[in-house]
Order: C-alpha cells, then sequence, then structure tokens
C-alpha cells in the first residue's frame, strides 16, 4: 500500500504522518535500518533528481521509498512499499503530484518483524515553524529514553521508529530555541548516528551527526545543488563533488549556494568502516576516500596477511569483486569468473528472515563448470555474517568439483552488533561469535579460512584507526550504547585509537 501525504496550514501542536502505531518489537537487534537520503533545490522540478538519485542509491535499501516536496505553501509526499521503481513509476504520474523546486527523498531496508510501511520515510510534521520533512540515516542510540522524555512533555507518538523522535526532539528544540540554539541543543541531547535531509518549509538542510558515522555529500548542478548519501547518486545527475557535509555541520543549501549555519563539535571521529567494506557502490567517493580503491587495498592486504597456494581466485559476486581483484593482483595468482549471479535476486545480507535468506541463496548463484572442475579455489568475500551464504557457496563449487575451496574475507570476523545503522543482529547470531578460525571454517565447509586483520583493515581504507568506527570488529563503541538494552558491550571510554 503506498500513502500519499499534504501538509496543513495548521500551526498548532506537533503532528506526524504515520496512520497508526507501529506494534513490533525486536528484541537484540537495532530498531532501525541502513537507509538512502538526499535532497535537491534548484530551477528545475526537485522530483526527476530526487527519483535517480535514490534509484542510485538502491542497494542501500529494497524494501522502501518516499518522496517529499514542497509546494504552494504546504509539502506533498508519498512513499510505498517496494524498490523505488515500483514505487514511482509512469502510472502513479507522480511528477504531476510532486510538484516544486525542492524536496528531499529517502530510501530503507528492512529490519525483522518491522512494521515497514509505519517507518517508511521521509516523515512528516507540522508545528510553529510551519511544515518539516525529514529522511534519516543512521540510528539514535538513546530512542527511548528521549521518547519518554517528549511523551511527558506531552507530545505524542504514532511510531517506535528513531527517525520520529529524531525529527520531535528536533522540530522542538528549533521552535522553541531557534535554529541555531535548537540545533545544538538537539546535537546534544541526540545520541548515536545521524545524517539526514529535512526540509523547513521551501528551505533544505542536511545534517550529519557529530561523529560522521554515516555519509553525506553535497554536488553542484547546472540547475542546482544535490546532497546525498553516496557521490553516485551526484554522478548521475551530472553534478560535481563540492565537499562532504562535515561531522556535527548543519548547512542550509539553497540556489544560491552552501552556507555552514554551525558545526557541533565530537570528541573524536567515527567514520563507519562497513561503508567502505560492504554498503557503498564502489564507484562512490566518502570523506574524499574512493571505495573501490580501498576495497581493492584490502584484497592486497588479505593476500600478504592470509596466502595460500592455489590455481585460481574467484570472487563472491558483486560484493567480493574488488577484494578479489586485489588478492589476484598482489599474490599473482589468477582472477576468474567463476560463479554468476542472478541480478534480480536480493541481497541476502539485509533480508528480515533467516527463510526468505535461504531461498534467496538458493536463486542467487550459478557455477561456471569449467572454471572451477579440479581446481583449487580462493575464493573471496567482502564479509562473514551469519555463514549461511558462505556454507552454500563452498558446496556448490565442491558439488561442480573443485578439489580445494579457501576462502579469504576482506573484514575482520564480525562479532558485536552494530547501533549505528546497519542492520546486524545480537552477537549470538554471528558465525564467528564463541568460535575460533577453525571452527568457522568447519561450519562453512572450506578447506581453509583468512581474515584481514583491523590493522590491514584500517591501513586499506587510508584513515587513522581513530577516525574509524570499528564496533562490529571490536565491540568499542564510538558513542554510548545503553547497558541495560545490549549487555557486555562496550562504551564510549573503551573506545581507544
Amino acid at each position: 500500500m503506498d500513502i500519499i501525504h499534504t501538509t496543513s496550514d495548521r500551526r498548532g501542536a506537533l503532528t506526524v504522518d504515520s496512520p497508526q502505531p507501529e506494534l513490533d518489537h525486536i528484541d537484540g537487534q537495532k530498531p532501525s535500518d541502513h537507509c538512502a537520503v538526499v535532497g535537491y533545490i534548484g530551477d528545475e522540478p526537485a522530483y526527476p533528481f530526487i527519483l535517480s538519485s535514490l534509484k542510485t542509491l538502491q542497494h542501500r535499501g529494497q524494501e522502501s521509498a518516499g518522496i517529499a516536496t514542497f509546494h504552494a505553501s504546504s509539502i506533498n509526499a508519498r512513499k510505498g512499499m517496494g524498490l523505488v521503481g515500483e514505487v514511482f513509476n509512469e502510472r502513479t504520474k507522480d511528477s504531476e503530484y510532486l510538484l516544486g523546486n525542492v524536496g528531499i527523498g529517502h530510501t530503507r531496508y528492512s529490519t525483522a518483524g518491522s512494521k515497514a510501511m509505519e517507518n517508511a520515510g521521509p516523515f512528516l510534521v507540522t508545528n510553529t515553524l510551519g511544515h518539516i520533512a525529514l529522511s534519516h540515516n543512521g540510528e539514535i542510540t538513546n530512542a527511548d529514553r528521549l521518547r519518554d522524555e517528549l511523551l511527558k512533555q506531552g507530545l505524542t507518538f504514532l511510531t517506535s521508529s528513531d527517525t520520529e523522535v529524531l525529527m520531535m526532539e528536533l522540530a522542538r528544540d528549533i521552535s522553541v530555541h531557534g535554529l541555531n540554539g535548537g540545533v545544538k541543543l538537539a546535537a546534544d541531547r541526540l545520541k548515536g548516528a545521524y545524517a539526514i535531509t529535512f526540509l523547513i518549509n521551501d528551505k533544505l538542510y542536511a545534517m550529519r551527526d557529530p561523529l560522521g558515522i554515516r555519509p553525506l555529500i553535497i554536488g553542484k548542478m547546472d540547475s542546482g545543488y544535490i546532497v546525498a548519501s553516496e557521490s553516485c547518486a551526484l554522478d548521475i545527475n551530472g553534478a560535481t563533488i563540492v565537499r562532504d557535509v562535515k561531522p556535527g555541520e548543519l548547512v542550509e543549501i539553497s540556489r544560491n549556494g552552501i552556507t555552514s549555519i554551525l558545526t557541533v563539535p565530537g570528541k573524536k571521529l567515527a567514520h563507519c568502516m562497513f561503508e567502505y567494506v560492504y554498503f557503498a557502490r564502489p564507484d562512490s567517493i566518502i570523506d574524499n576516500k574512493e571505495v573501490f580503491q580501498s576495497r581493492l587495498n584490502l584484497g592486497k592486504a588479505l593476500a600478504r596477511e592470509s596466502p595460500v597456494d592455489a590455481d585460481v581466485v574467484f570472487a563472491v559476486p558483486d560484493s567480493g569483486r574488488a577484494q578479489a581483484l586485489g588478492y589476484a593482483q598482489e599474490s599473482g595468482i589468477p582472477y576468474s569468473e567463476g560463479l554468476i549471479k542472478n541480478r534480480f535476486s536480493d541481497r541476502t545480507f539485509i533480508m528480515p528472515t533467516q527463510q526468505s535468506r535461504t531461498s534467496a541463496i538458493r536463486l542467487k548463484l550459478n557455477v561456471i563448470q569449467s572454471e572451477v572442475k579440479d581446481k583449487r579455489i580462493i575464493l573471496v568475500d567482502d564479509s562473514i555474517i551469519r555463514g549461511n551464504t558462505m556454507n552454500h557457496i563452498v558446496a556448490l563449487l565442491r558439488k561442480a568439483g573443485a578439489r580445494e575451496v579457501h576462502v579469504r574475507i576482506g573484514c575482520p570476523p564480525v562479532v558485536a552488533p552494530c547501533f549505528f545503522g546497519v542492520d546486524m543482529k545480537t552477537k549470538d547470531q554471528f558465525v564467528a561469535t564463541g568460535r575460533n578460525l577453525e571452527e568457522i571454517c568447519k561450519v562453512i565447509g572450506a578447506d581453509s579460512l583468512g581474515y584481514v586483520s583491523v590493522k590491514g583493515l584500517v591501513e586499506s581504507i587510508g584513515m587513522g584507526r581513530d577516525s574509524l568506527c570499528l564496533g562490529c570488529v571490536t565491540g568499542e563503541y564510538p558513542s554510548p550504547v545503553s547497558e541495560e538494552k545490549y549487555p557486555r558491550q562496550k562504551e564510549l571510554e573503551s573506545f581507544t585509537p
């Protein structure tokens, strides 16, 4: 079901656009999800640029999509379940509804058990400031406490989404204290990760948390400006990169340029390493680092740290391709294609249930028999989370006649949950939890297994360790995580460079 919204002209109490409350609760898993955000302002209609950007960022979210634009004193929004092209197509005639030269967009991917439509973005609110629409990538780790505080102050919530908490906190603080004072207060109260684009009436803003965990980049076009989660969305619209939104920075983007309103300093930087390992498109540039080059470097580091005598290097398509190429270049072992991916299958890591992941794995890959039979194979992928996919792939290669299968992973073992916007379950569901290398190797059915080290990861990305969030591989988080909700995790005080 699609939902269409138009904000009213009321200037009263805070209201939100969700039609019903979120009823599902996910114990031991983050309440939010990894998403894409976009914003555009210029001389041309915003809708086509936002739509093309969301299609380019489809890899960041496949569950729902939404667009909100400001026109004629109101914000019009439409969002629905499915891929961007399914929600917005010729039949919906959204270009005739989503008018205006300024707008934002959002894509989202599943969280197990979530009530999808209620958490689809952008979120809308009306208060004394006027009309506000907000898209969010990340997770607010203290959302439950803030929600309780805001409820006591008389605000109402219609979802369990942390994005709604972020929006209500930000809208309330700006309404009471003005833009500068309100944003400073909200940034002090909000903990965790957030890269957001938002509208206040016809003005476009972008903001990033003080640690810079989630990416956000600005580009210039002939017709105006665009801001997005990754630079590939700028490229597809013919925009040139201006710069990243700085950690802790609020910018106003207008037809005339970019104005830095304020910057809230953080204790340190903590860019998410998983953006470079898995999530971002390889052609994107994030915080001045090209994702493809980082992955190529990871493969080279992996070859130096975990060499093995073999005949051929294969990638798990498409996620391990750059790392496999780097491994082949460094080791001198030929690179070849041994697995063919069904490009119309979904990404198993971001599916909500084990049953859907298992079914998708069967449809996802097939073997090129001539490249596999009687070969000693090095199989390279970016990461192992649950182990189901890798176990199936190793079995496929063996069934096709592989003599040996040696698995190499361009990321250290994932041993801790992410609370900053990546949908990874509690630690007891990670294949690396409580197992040594030999035991993991046995689970996935490989002849040998090697992971890149944390040191190799840091050096491959090209940032200092004190500039990266490594929480999922070290258990050391750059921002406090509630010990009541997430026991046995190390908080900010244990985060060491």
